[in-house]
């Protein structure tokens, strides 16, 4: 196995293996996870602005697996789903290849067998740094999971029909949370000091209501990199897939408290109660070189808030014979969508018509929230998965560049999107047909 990281001019080379392995999640814990470098996450992979990311992936797992890159505007033939590339087959390496244009947190997970391999821990973070980032004591990566184990430490089956049903249909959430693939870890930091937190949500269904123990943090980047100014909170939700950044501190000497997710009654578990991730432990005051400015970034407005639609989506549930239940897109499973053209803005309005939530995901782009059930947002940020509570409607400005393909947008929940709420769509340069594309690859298998 070859973890070595390679840096060349502008150009980063990492190896990851995809495998089967024990992981102790706590002491005396151990799970029979799946993951990259024998690691849950897989390795933190670094790179900065406008580098071109190189990642040589093995698969030693016994079934076939692609990697998505969760928010990086690649190629579409990189995007690591079905439509653009041969899975991975057992024993295979693939090489994917792709300018990070984007600062922000980011990141990467199989995309085949998605309610197995990424509850097995299929997943890790991807990290894109800007010379112009603001400067911080240190910074964390902290990735959100949980775990449906038995009372042996093994993931659950789910066997009769019911049991299947309501799993489709909800959404698996675990009995056991991970932060950094660990039960409740416990984190020390430096009274006086503020660090960057970077948030990912790899919940297969869980929604993080997250909270630092009730106190105040200053949100700074979400999805696609930072704000134009902070924002003190106290909670976010954070939906599956979704990411934060918070500047975290100062605390005081002595304070300890937990990073946790709140009670959210939306969820689809309605007796979800307090989760515990971690627990932090604020120790003697160190010296800050910290420098959080108020003005962070420049986001150019795409479209005014009343903006037409240019399409109307409809996430909806059918009914199935076998499966009780279908997640469906404009009426269909894994149905295909219209094409766009490069360089057409896109206006779009998503109607969630069932009585659940959905996270939104977009692959390969960013987009702009115009509306959220009639409402604009309190503030302007680039996003590429984002809530739709029951019945809403979310409408959405994003600018298809020239990267022409199949791209897809489906429901992050993993089990809807299996169940059928994605759709794909290709992304056309106006001078030729659509339907051109077909599955040849830049990267290659062996």
């Amino acid at each position: 196995m070859n973890k070595t990281m390679e840096i060349g001019p502008n150009t980063v080379i990492y190896h990851l293996e995809a495998s089967e392995f024990g992981w102790d999640i706590a002491p005396g814990k151990t799970v029979p996870a799946w993951g990259f470098n024998r690691q849950v996450p897989g390795p933190v992979l670094k790179a900065k602005k406008g580098d071109t990311l190189v990642v040589r992936v093995k698969n030693n797992l016994r079934e076939p697996t692609i990697v998505h890159w969760h928010g990086i505007r690649l190629p579409a033939l990189m995007d690591g789903t079905g439509d653009v590339q041969e899975p991975i087959k057992p024993g295979a390496e693939f090489e994917y290849r792709f300018v990070v244009p984007d600062a922000g947190t980011f990141w990467y997970h199989s995309h085949a067998n998605e309610t197995v391999q990424l509850e097995r821990g299929m997943y890790g973070a991807l990290i894109v740094e800007d010379a112009a980032d603001p400067v911080f004591d240190r910074e964390r990566v902290l990735v959100l999971d949980d775990m449906k184990l038995t009372a042996d430490h093994n993931f659950t089956q789910p066997g009769w029909f019911l049991e299947r049903w309501i799993e489709s249909h909800m959404g698996r959430e675990g009995n056991t949370m991970l932060l950094n693939g660990k039960e409740v870890p416990a984190l020390d930091m430096p009274a006086g000091q503020i660090e960057r937190w970077r948030f990912i949500n790899a919940s297969s269904a869980r929604y993080v209501l997250l909270s630092l123990g009730g106190n105040p943090f200053r949100m700074i980047g979400t999805d696609g990199g930072l704000l134009e100014t902070p924002r003190i909170l106290t909670e976010f939700l954070l939906s599956p897939g979704e990411r934060i950044d918070v500047a975290a501190g100062p605390f005081a000497e002595g304070e300890t408290f937990s990073i946790e997710s709140l009670p959210f009654l939306g969820s689809h578990d309605s007796k979800k109660n307090l989760e515990t991730y971690a627990t932090v432990q604020i120790g003697a005051a160190q010296p800050s070189r910290a420098f959080l400015p108020e003005k962070l970034n420049t986001i150019e407005v795409l479209a005014p808030k009343d903006a037409p639609a240019t399409r109307n989506i409809e996430f909806s549930l059918g009914l199935s014979l076998s499966k009780g239940a279908d997640f469906l897109v404009n009426g269909k499973r894994h149905g295909l969508d219209q094409p766009v053209k490069v360089g057409t803005l896109q206006v779009w309005e998503i109607k969630n018509s069932t009585l659940m939530h959905h996270p939104f995901h977009l692959h390969g782009f960013f987009f702009q929230v115009l509306e959220l059930n009639g409402q604009a947002p309190e503030y302007l940020a680039w996003k590429d998965t984002f809530n739709i509570p029951p019945s809403g409607t979310l409408k959405i400005a994003w600018m298809p560049d020239n990267r022409p393909g199949m791209w897809m947008y489906h429901c992050h929940v993993l089990e809807h999107h299996a169940t059928g709420m994605m759709a794909g769509f290709e992304v056309i340069d106006g001078s030729e047909p659509a339907g051109k594309v077909h599955l040849a690859h830049v990267g290659h298998c062996q």
